[in-house]
């Protein structure tokens, strides 16, 4: 019924698959066993407004009581696993909580706009995770590339987005209040992403709460690193190759805009020390290596590293030599070290 959740989809994904395996199984289980049960997980408004029950706040938009909401919702989780592996867990679960309680605020604002405008008297809004699952969509729109993959009948374009659009949109159908919830989720992922609001620096994970998750909660959800993706065939099903298919374009694309990157770089004069980082970092103890990393260095000066970006590094499960080195080859640049790392 989900989606596969072996090592090669959900690698440096812990959080991700947490959210793709707990909540299923809690909303399969409330569906078909635990009926009774349900009444304690709706997203009831007016509850909440007139009995001050805020736990609905809580337990309303955590779990799905629409099995079709719940398919949807997890198979978008799936596609979306790639900005957890871009950030680090301890960023994107910021961007899930700070979206979270700014999606909950929206939803009670929209509300009270439709009953003032129109006269509709809104009691609850479909239960689930899906504020923070409609507010990856503005990352999404914005930070993955678009690439054409097919087309239909010679005119409407297919590219590697389009399937996630069309379960958006079958998300957004599949009930009748559910576009209040889209649109809160939207707003609140524009308002987080913004520059100019700085609300990632309110609403953010402590550092020491990601490591208490870090040690209690990823050995259970973390996968095993791939040995090797060559020997992994196709998917059994077509969706599945699908979704192979897109993952190996949006590797393909990082690595033409790493590319591309390195050429402007070299019209500007700030050649990237290539030498260094094309060996894999794995195999830096390698005696050739280390003179030629040496000889590297005398010939060209080093760049400054900021102790900022190596933690951030670090926060996404890169060791503190890794992180130096892709850096420092990489002329400080995060964007550039991260697309590498995540590559090697």
């Amino acid at each position: 019924m989900f989606p596969s959740t072996g090592s090669n989809g959900l690698y440096k994904a812990p959080l991700s698959k947490s959210l793709l395996l707990v909540p299923s199984a809690l909303s399969v289980l409330l569906t078909l066993l635990f009926q009774r049960y349900q009444k304690f997980f709706t997203y009831n408004l007016q509850a909440v407004k007139e009995d001050f029950q805020i736990w609905r706040l809580v337990f309303g938009r955590t779990i799905c009581l629409d099995l079709k909401d719940t398919f949807c919702s997890s198979l978008l989780i799936y596609n979306f696993r790639i900005f957890e592996r871009r950030y680090g867990s301890r960023k994107f679960s910021s961007f899930l909580l700070g979206c979270w309680m700014l999606s909950a605020l929206f939803d009670l604002l929209f509300v009270e706009v439709v009953q003032y405008a129109f006269g509709i008297t809104i009691s609850s809004l479909p239960s689930g995770f899906l504020g923070p699952v409609f507010a990856l969509f503005v990352p999404f729109f914005c930070s993955i590339p678009r690439m054409q993959v097919t087309q239909i009948l010679g005119q409407f374009p297919i590219t590697n987005k389009t399937l996630v659009y069309i379960l958006g949109l079958q998300l957004v159908t599949s009930g009748s209040y559910i576009w209040i919830v889209a649109v809160s989720g939207l707003i609140s992922g524009m308002c987080y992403s913004s520059s100019v609001l700085k609300v990632h620096q309110v609403l953010c994970v402590p550092s020491w709460l990601a490591k208490i998750f870090s040690w209690t909660l990823e050995p259970i959800f973390s996968s095993a690193e791939p040995s090797n993706e060559i020997r992994v065939g196709m998917g059994a099903t077509v969706d599945i190759q699908r979704q192979q298919r897109m993952e190996l374009l949006d590797r393909q694309i990082m690595m033409s805009q790493f590319a591309q990157m390195r050429r402007q770089r070299q019209q500007q004069g700030r050649l990237i020390n290539w030498n260094r980082i094309l060996p894999p970092l794995r195999r830096r103890h390698n005696a050739n290596y280390q003179d030629n990393g040496q000889s590297e260095q005398e010939a060209l000066p080093t760049a400054e590293v900021s102790e900022e970006q190596v933690a951030r590094l670090m926060e996404m499960g890169f060791s503190r030599v890794d992180a130096l080195e892709a850096l420092r080859a990489s002329n400080n640049d995060l964007n550039v070290a991260t697309n590498f790392l995540l590559q090697h």
